[in-house]
């Protein structure tokens, strides 16, 4: 219907999303190098909500995984790459859980709405980057544009495919996807943040230190997230600018409820979503249908998926 309206013959704009984000070997790395962030932070999400840790904030942790990658990889630690990377991924992640940590400890001391301060973390980091590459951060060298020092060859992730964009911050996604199942599933941790989940009075009720346990979720969640920012800098960008995340975090949300909230699933709803929103960029080129049918067609999925979950939760009674 929308392709109707935009004058374009919707079978044939469909095809086209479909050969831009898998039709060759290109559309399906590019695919898979959108898919890169939004594994991040839909696991950084779904990690979260599975304890009912409303994290909006993902955008934020996202950026402060970023400055820390710039800030190391510019010369800062004389590593060599095997050691320097590692190093860098981990401070990444722990600027990103700290950023999380101070709503959380709101929210469990004196029972701040995380929904509100996570939010507004976002403005908050995004002025404070702002800042950063208009001062300290800035590249001398950038001709004035309001962007960091590009990174160190020695703290650049390889690609995967020579010549290609994908990196291998992918398999580290990939990594993270499985971690993060094992944690779910196989450790007490995991247990615990089902049970806060389901019934924070319960759990807390059995046993379990709830205040504890939505610490640890909010470390790993917006350690998860941080990772984003770490590798679109490490492994494709280079250098941090403010316009580094055209919405990741935001999008982690979509991503996680697609999957729902099942780290595995988040990998092949990260898939899906970048998958549509490179098809339609290649479609808006050959068939000048604008690119925004991306937005309302990953939203219709995402309520699709919800009025599906209801369904299965109602049962209807024919008289």
């Amino acid at each position: 219907m929308l392709a109707l309206v935009a004058g374009a013959d919707p079978f044939a704009t469909l095809g086209l999303i479909v050969k831009g984000a898998a039709g060759s070997k290109f559309a399906l790395l590019e695919t898979l190098n959108r898919a890169t962030p939004l594994i991040f932070t839909g696991l950084a999400v779904a990690v979260a909500f599975r304890a009912r840790l409303w994290n909006i904030g993902a955008e934020a942790q996202l950026y402060a995984g970023a400055v820390v990658t710039v800030l190391l990889g510019t010369g800062a630690l004389p590593l060599p790459s095997a050691l320097l990377i590692p190093v860098i991924a981990l401070a990444a992640a722990l600027a990103g859980a700290l950023v999380l940590l101070g709503p959380v400890l709101l929210k469990t001391r004196l029972g701040v709405d995380e929904v509100v301060t996570t939010l507004l973390f976002n403005f908050i980091m995004l002025l404070f980057v702002s800042w950063l590459l208009e001062g300290p951060l800035k590249d001398p060298m950038g001709m004035g544009w309001p962007k960091s020092p590009a990174l160190e060859k020695a703290a650049r992730l390889p690609r995967i495919v020579e010549g290609l964009r994908l990196h291998w911050g992918f398999a580290l996604g990939l990594l993270s996807a499985v971690a993060v199942w094992v944690v779910q599933t196989r450790t007490t941790l995991g247990y615990e943040i089902r049970a806060v989940g389901l019934n924070a009075e319960a759990a807390r009720f059995a046993g379990i230190p709830v205040g504890r346990v939505m610490v640890k979720t909010a470390l790993l969640s917006g350690g998860l997230a941080a990772l984003a920012g770490f590798s679109e800098v490490a492994g494709l960008k280079g250098n941090l600018t403010l316009d580094l995340s055209p919405g990741f975090g935001y999008t982690g949300i979509i991503v996680a409820m697609l999957a729902l909230l099942n780290p595995l699933g988040v990998v092949v709803s990260a898939v899906f979503v970048a998958g549509v929103f490179v098809g339609a960029d290649s479609m808006s080129r050959a068939a000048g249908v604008p690119t925004y049918i991306a937005d309302i067609l990953t939203a219709t999925a995402l309520l699709a998926m919800v009025l599906a979950i209801r369904l299965t939760r109602t049962r209807v009674r024919w008289r």
